[in-house]
């Protein structure tokens, strides 16, 4: 789903499993940011941006940063939505959103991650990727 000229989303529901929580039934607060990378996944899947099309394209990207804000709990058992929001950008980088909802619809997290490319030879892209280029192309994103 397109929302803008410069963003492209994908929501994905998941379900809290018993190992990603303490002894009290609450996700540990690192899991977070393996639902971001579901998220991201899902997205690629979507949208056509693969950690396996990046990859074919002889490229990888590292994450460079990442942030997360805690606003309720998620507990075993529970079902969550998570929206995954591309923020484009002229710099060779890849910037993604993400927003945890609860069942009740209520805001639990957001965060954001920014990875950037590397070539064959692990040296930083300084321009996007041709393949890159041509996605966002596809995708209007210009």
């Amino acid at each position: 789903m397109q929302s803008n000229q410069n963003q492209l989303q994908h929501t994905e529901e998941i379900r809290v499993r018993f190992n990603e929580t303490d002894p009290l039934g609450i996700v540990w607060h690192g899991h977070y940011i393996t639902y971001f990378e579901d998220g991201r996944e899902a997205f690629g899947r979507q949208h056509g941006l693969t950690y396996l099309d990046i990859q074919k394209a002889g490229f990888v990207t590292p994450i460079v940063k990442s942030t997360c804000e805690h606003f309720l709990p998620l507990k075993y058992g529970e079902t969550f939505r998570i929206k995954t929001t591309f923020i484009n950008s002229r710099s060779a980088k890849l910037i993604y959103q993400y927003h945890l909802y609860n069942g009740d619809n209520k805001l639990v997290c957001s965060g954001e991650t920014i990875q950037v490319f590397l070539d064959s030879d692990n040296n930083l892209c300084l321009y996007n990727p041709e393949f890159f280029q041509a996605w966002k192309n596809k995708m209007e994103l210009e």
